[in-house]
């Protein structure tokens, strides 16, 4: 994981500086999804090692459907001329992080032990815009495990005001 991630860094770089030179960050954004979905496929995966396959081939497989920009198909080229392809989700995990940085927004995950009301959410949305001065995307997982309370996930920051944890930290 650590290689591919700094195998994917300079392409993400690279892919960020153009996007955002265009002002089409999103449009980016959905586009390297689509093409790192690909490259997730069992299918596609089995194909990427081939060398009997071009990378021509290879950039084809992954160009998402309909009219798209040049200058991407030039960037899947390239990663497929140096047998990066591979690493796309990775490319798409940094360009997000970079992404979210530039706009100022801040990706959150809260789980909790039983589905959060709107009340709730807003409450705590509004804790954590308060908290790291940002806008904050918020999106919800249920863990029953969790016993009661929730575990906040906010990229670099954890949050835990789990049930579970207080009784482990009790317990010990």
């Amino acid at each position: 994981m650590t290689q591919a991630i700094t195998l994917a860094r300079p392409y993400a770089r690279a892919v960020f500086k153009m996007a955002r030179e265009q002002q089409r960050l999103p449009q980016w954004s959905k586009l390297l999804g689509w093409s790192a979905h690909a490259v997730s496929e069992p299918a596609v995966q089995s194909l990427l090692g081939n060398p009997a396959i071009s990378p021509a081939s290879l950039a084809e497989l992954v160009v998402p459907p309909g009219d798209i920009d040049p200058l991407f198909q030039q960037f899947l080229s390239v990663l497929a001329d140096n047998r990066r392809l591979a690493v796309l989700p990775e490319i798409v995990a940094l360009f997000e992080a970079m992404r979210a940085d530039e706009e100022r927004i801040v990706r959150a995950t809260i789980t909790s032990a039983t589905p959060l009301g709107d009340e709730e959410l807003a409450r705590l949305r509004g804790a954590l815009v308060k908290r790291f001065g940002r806008e904050v995307e918020v999106s919800t997982a249920v863990d029953p495990s969790l016993i009661g309370g929730a575990v906040i996930d906010a990229g670099d920051v954890v949050i835990d005001g789990s049930l579970r944890s207080k009784l482990e930290r009790l317990g010990a």
